[in-house]
């Protein structure tokens, strides 16, 4: 079955960066366009970013408005992981952040920016 296991989060201050990694197993990982979401406390799920199985030279990433410019969603197909390179973060940021496969989601990294 497909497991997916986020690290890198933490606590920052404005300004400051992350970088978000999340493993996956169970799966052809190079086969699958993978997503980055987060969740406020109290708040829905929102979509942060997204990123293509195509080869790198055809790959696209995708981005939320309210990240654009200052997220980069990338993949290892080697290793079989995705990342988020959070920068210039900002106290919106805080949230719970999932990458998803489909339906399928890890049990998620906290990011604190305060």
């Amino acid at each position: 079955h497909v497991q997916l296991v986020e690290s890198g989060g933490g606590l920052v201050q404005p300004g400051e960066s992350l970088r978000l990694s999340c493993v996956a197993s169970g799966i052809t990982f190079s086969r699958h366009d993978m997503s980055w979401v987060r969740q406020a406390p109290g708040k829905e799920v929102e979509w942060v970013a997204g990123i293509t199985s195509l080869p790198s030279l055809f790959r696209a990433a995708s981005y939320a408005d309210s990240v654009k410019g200052r997220f980069t969603i990338s993949r290892d197909n080697a290793k079989n992981t995705l990342y988020l390179q959070l920068n210039s973060l900002k106290t919106e940021d805080t949230a719970m952040y999932y990458c998803k496969k489909g339906p399928v989601r890890g049990q998620g990294t906290q990011v604190t920016v305060s």
